[in-house]
């Protein structure tokens, strides 16, 4: 039977575009799970948009010298036209700038507000006294109480994940001026979440113990058990969505009160574009309310959005949170601040219509219950291996053969073998298993089972040979094509949640666009026959192309590129010593000198034993350069030596002088010396 089905997926931030790490945690398994339900019959609602309230945004804005209304209307305009670019079939996608938003969640404050949902409490906040303005928590750094990171926000310690109050951190400081802040009394409301604790406690610990992902569930519990407590719903900013209440001036409702209202403001903005009713798909109990969203997100989704919907008294609550763990890049966490990231406009351009190829890539590779680590080699090897070598390869074999024995159409069966017979079972099996893995959420699971079918077509050709049995039975080779034909059909249909653009290119190559010849999810395990004999069929196009190393390696360097340039722009300046005196630097005697010979100091990883010509004199000096640079590149290099030096023995090797260095961004030692060569030997540096 049909049910109606509200999916949401997480709002994005409006502070930057999406990378890999968005698209498999959340908005790739969300648009598998919505084209699944849509293809097997049932009332879709798929719902996201633009969060444009965070305080990363007017972050950003500041650091661009713009408004924060010009930073999220660049990119909710990239945003929303990469998921287009990547097949994410979203119903609406909306932000939260938006009239309707402003005032459905200005209305839902309103309701619990007038129902006495909330607590009003004065309470002492971080202000910082040169911005003249209280501090949001991402406008706070400082220690973590819990792990001593000395880089947590306000808000959460990104290092052992823990959710912090500004107040908690150690020796907090303004993200704005860098000053030390003050505490100073401010009014604000708070949701009470303890008073929903046993009600949370039933609902999840009890209702969904067996049915949530276990990495959800084992979180949720971590905060009950934990003991929840009242937490503000109203903050001290200029930008946001201002609190409609008497003596809440200055005041805006806080990001996290406001974005998944957006859910409920965007299925309105939906449902008046469509001429729907909007409140079934958000009040009715037989419609099923499934959220997609990181495991950031968790506490927000299962503990806090609960709690606010049921403090309101007409909404329906989720029935399953299938957040994913994070995807990690080459072995580090995808960080946006580090540009440690594939971002999706970025990929286009390099790999431009192979947006399957990521879609798949991240699927088969989902951190569905633990963080995973997407590589480039991965990657290649996904495509190459699968896409092309199984799926590709045999819609190719198929499409071929039927041109070049029988123009195109599909030939007429003879008698089924039990072979045959066996197949043709098989792929009446495919969309009970498909869809049995999808509706638990395993869709790392689901891509595999659709290749496999796709395997399965691969082996029938490769026993059965067409190519050999025309030669001495036509007639066999007609069924034999006839039933490569149905996998090939059914395929086209069962890829579609997983490989969007790929099944609309094989329905093309098939020619079953067209009402007559087109089917459903259900057609394929009810129907005999999926391509019918007659039937014509196009001409054979590559679904996938292989990809070279060249191509992957150029990733790669790309990534490199970006650690370097972290490395330089956070490397620190070492602070300027004490003042010295002209006297001081005169007792210095640094000279030009040239290293004439060189080799490696015995059992001692660092070392390089030079002899130096100073000039003056050739002398002997003990240099920890060797990690550097072998004592073969060295001899014959100009440097700058410090002539002066107390002799001093190292490892039983007297070093009389000491030659100048530095450090490069990379950290590799770099000689300080003088680069015109007709700077003699001996001459003072001064």
């Amino acid at each position: 039977m049909s049910k109606r089905y509200t999916i949401t997926a997480a709002l994005p931030y409006t502070n930057g575009p999406i990378h890999i790490g968005h698209l498999a945690g959340v908005y790739v398994p969300a648009d598998i799970y919505a084209r699944y339900l849509r293809l097997t019959g049932n009332d879709v609602a798929f719902i996201c948009g633009s969060d444009e309230h965070g305080v990363p945004i007017t972050i950003k804005a500041k650091k661009e010298g713009v408004t924060p209304q010009d930073i999220v209307d660049k990119y909710h305009a990239i945003i929303k036209k990469s998921f287009e670019d990547f097949g994410v079939s979203f119903d609406n996608y909306s932000r939260t700038s938006a009239k309707i938003h402003h005032d459905t969640a200005q209305k839902f404050f309103k309701t619990l507000y007038d129902k006495g949902e909330f607590i009003e409490e004065v309470t002492e906040q971080l202000y910082d006294e040169k911005a003249d303005q209280f501090l949001a928590d991402r406008f706070v750094t400082g220690t973590c109480p819990k792990c001593s990171n000395e880089e947590a926000y306000g808000d959460q310690c990104e290092k052992c994940g823990s959710s912090l109050n500004a107040t908690d951190l150690i020796n907090p400081k303004s993200a704005i001026t860098g000053n030390i802040p003050t505490l100073k009394q401010t009014k604000h409301w708070f949701l009470p979440l303890d008073k929903h604790e046993a009600f949370l406690k039933e609902w999840i610990l009890k209702g969904h113990k067996k049915d949530w992902k276990p990495n959800v569930y084992g979180q949720v519990k971590s905060w009950i058990d934990d003991g929840l407590r009242p937490r503000a719903v109203t903050r001290d900013l200029d930008w946001g969505i201002p609190v409609p209440v008497e003596g809440a001036e200055g005041k805006v409702l806080y990001v996290w009160f406001d974005a998944p209202i957006g859910y409920i403001s965007a299925t309105k903005e939906w449902a008046e574009r469509v001429g729907k009713d909007w409140e079934p798909y958000w009040k009715d109990e037989n419609t099923k309310l499934v959220h997609f969203i990181g495991k950031d997100n968790i506490v927000f989704h299962c503990i806090i959005f609960p709690a606010m919907l049921k403090a309101e008294g007409s909404y329906i609550l989720p029935d399953n949170v299938p957040a994913n763990e994070f995807l990690n890049l080459e072995g580090n966490k995808l960080s946006t601040s580090k540009n440690w990231a594939v971002w999706l406009p970025e990929y286009l351009e390099d790999f431009p219509n192979q947006q399957d190829v990521l879609r798949y890539a991240l699927t088969a590779n989902a951190p569905e219950t633990k963080d995973n680590d997407f590589t480039w080699a991965d990657f290649q090897a996904k495509n190459n291996n699968e896409l092309v070598a199984i799926f590709g390869n045999f819609i190719n074999r198929v499409v071929v053969l039927t041109d070049k024995y029988y123009n195109g159409i599909v030939p007429s069966p003879s008698n089924f073998t039990q072979v045959d017979e066996e197949v043709l079972a098989a792929i009446k099996a495919y969309p009970d298993v498909i869809a049995s893995s999808i509706e638990r959420y395993r869709f790392r699971e689901a891509s595999q089972e659709l290749m496999n079918l796709a395997r399965l077509g691969n082996k029938y050709l490769a026993d059965e040979e067409p190519w050999k049995v025309i030669k001495v039975d036509e007639e066999r080779t007609k069924t034999i094509m006839f039933v490569a034909l149905q996998i090939a059909s059914a395929l086209a249909t069962l890829s579609e949640p997983f490989l969007p653009f790929t099944s609309d290119k094989l329905k093309n190559i098939l020619s079953v666009t067209s009402s007559a010849v087109e089917m459903s999810w259900e057609d394929i395990s009810t129907k005999n026959v999926l391509l019918p004999t007659g039937h014509q069929i196009g001409k054979a196009e590559l679904l996938f192309s292989k990809i070279e190393d060249e191509t992957i390696q150029h990733q790669l360097d790309k990534l490199i590129a970006s650690k370097k340039a972290n490395e330089a722009a956070n490397k620190t300046v070492e602070p300027q010593k004490d003042t010295i005196t002209y006297d001081d630097f005169s007792k210095l005697d640094i000279r030009v000198g040239t290293i004439l010979e060189a080799e490696k100091m015995p059992k001692a990883n660092k070392l390089l034993v030079l002899k130096v010509d100073t000039g003056i004199d050739v002398r002997t000096i003990v240099s920890g350069i060797a990690e550097s640079f072998s004592a073969e590149e060295v001899i014959g290099k100009k440097v700058t030596v410090l002539v002066n030096l107390a002799p001093r023995a190292l490892r039983g090797v007297e070093s009389q002088g000491m030659i100048l260095m530095t450090e490069n961004a990379e950290g590799k030692l770099v000689f300080v010396n003088p680069d015109d060569k007709s700077v003699a030997n001996g001459l003072h540096i001064s």
